[in-house]
């Protein structure tokens, strides 16, 4: 399998590290095509976004996993913080970064793929990026949706309008209390004890899948917190991924989602916002983050789809 190189590149003043992939000597001839790979919230480029493009470079692709701002290796202060178009500017930087990249890339072929919360912001980004000529998604999720309403799917995990009201105080209480020189206040999503996991979600809810993934040595990371800066909470609350999606056409969009995912409704309701050429790919039997590190279902259909995509 292909082996990583570190790089960094500049995002907004804020320096990002990241791993590029470069297709082995024998594989398939992509006319140097390149796909950036955009982790989860609270994820890093080791986990599930390095598996794709470690997995892209092998079926031919130069592929770039990076930190985003605020986490892992990549600089930025307050650390943990969740800004959705800082993100988004990452995943545009990382195009321009491979774009520069001259006589491993050519910049007319550079896809783009977005994994859980960076299923949103490869999209909103790409809504305004036309040098991302293919743009998919696995397990895609608007962070704006979920901080306004929760997860629709899991009645235990919704937010009513006085929770959000609740949620955006503490959001401008966490800025006053930095701007007078305190710490930065930052909440936990996930426990360490899974015995904290709240018992009312849904077995199968993406809260508890993601304990399983990164709480445990199937994807945990030690850079890989879980913990959130609370003053970015205000940062997405009106944050929209998909409202937009019709400004991807003509430039094909792919959104890969397991049948069983509690967020499935998400990649759904982002299809309805785009025009053709689009697809929604469902994965028999797969949950939300089952995706993550099982790629069986769905890696091929990525490949054939970048394929096709940026390689003819």
């Amino acid at each position: 399998m292909p082996t990583p190189r570190s790089v960094s590149f500049d995002s907004r003043g804020i320096q990002l590290f990241g791993h590029l992939y470069e297709p082995p000597t024998a594989s398939a001839d992509r006319r140097k095509a390149a796909i950036v790979v955009g982790h989860p919230f609270g994820g890093v480029k080791e986990q599930t976004a390095g598996l794709h493009a470690r997995q892209l470079a092998q079926a031919g692709f130069v592929a770039l996993a990076f930190d985003a701002a605020y986490n892992g290796e990549s600089g930025g202060s307050p650390r943990n913080l969740e800004d959705p178009y800082q993100r988004a500017d990452d995943l545009r930087n990382a195009v321009s970064y491979l774009s520069t990249l001259d006589g491993a890339v050519d910049p007319s072929r550079i896809g783009v793929l977005g994994i859980c919360a960076s299923g949103g912001y490869v999209p909103f980004a790409a809504q305004s990026d036309p040098r991302m000529r293919a743009v998919a998604t696995v397990s895609a999720a608007c962070f704006g949706d979920l901080t306004r309403n929760g997860n629709l799917s899991d009645p235990a995990a919704k937010v009513t309008p006085a929770q959000l009201a609740g949620l955006l105080e503490m959001s401008a209480d966490a800025r006053t209390q930095v701007a007078r020189g305190g710490e930065v206040q930052r909440v936990q999503h996930l426990p360490d004890d899974e015995a904290q996991v709240p018992k009312d979600l849904s077995p199968t809810g993406m809260m508890r899948e993601a304990w399983d993934y990164y709480k445990t040595p199937r994807g945990q990371h030690p850079m890989s917190t879980q913990h959130e800066a609370v003053l970015g909470i205000g940062l997405r609350a009106n944050y929209d991924s998909f409202a937009f999606n019709h400004l991807i056409s003509p430039r094909p969009l792919l959104m890969i989602v397991g049948e069983n995912a509690d967020t499935r409704y998400q990649s759904e309701r982002a299809m309805e916002k785009a025009k053709e050429p689009k697809e929604l790919y469902v994965v028999p039997g797969r949950t939300h983050v089952g995706l993550y590190d099982n790629t069986s279902g769905h890696m091929q259909k990525l490949v054939d789809f970048m394929a096709e995509s940026l390689c003819k």
